[in-house]
């Protein structure tokens, strides 16, 4: 099995390959298909197997696939420039900063921006963040 035959676009390859990556883990292989598809997965497997990127590959591949929506401003309120359509809640900052990165990795050929959010520091950065659209 290969990246290739799992659906992902050139791009989501291209950015697969720099990172050195040649063959699916098993958690990859049976995840992203079924990502694709559009099915809900809980799936798990062990530190270390590829988890993280068996859900942002077929993420980014589906938010690189269609056009995001303008949302309605709220009342009083400027509305982004580019909408957040995708959140991810993740139980530790750790976590959170791993899926960040993996999802800049990944998407680094592609249009696509993301942030990560957690507590305990300034928040005027990433409210800031969020109005520039992320």
């Amino acid at each position: 099995m290969s990246f290739e035959s799992l659906g992902l676009s050139e791009p989501i390859l291209r950015a697969i390959a720099e990172a050195g990556y040649t063959t699916p883990t098993p958690i990859q292989a049976q995840a992203i298909p079924l990502v694709l598809s559009g099915v809900d997965l809980l799936a798990g497997a062990q530190t270390g197997t590829g988890k993280t990127a068996g859900f942002t590959l077929p993420l980014l591949q589906l938010l690189s696939q269609s056009k995001p929506q303008a949302p309605a401003a709220a009342p009083g309120t400027r509305q982004p420039t580019r909408p957040i359509r995708a959140l991810i809640l993740t139980p530790t900052r750790e976590l959170a900063i791993q899926i960040g990165e993996s999802f800049t990795a990944y998407g680094r050929n592609l249009s696509l921006r993301n942030f990560v959010i957690f507590g305990g520091v300034g928040q005027t950065p990433q409210t800031d963040a969020l109005r520039r659209g992320t």
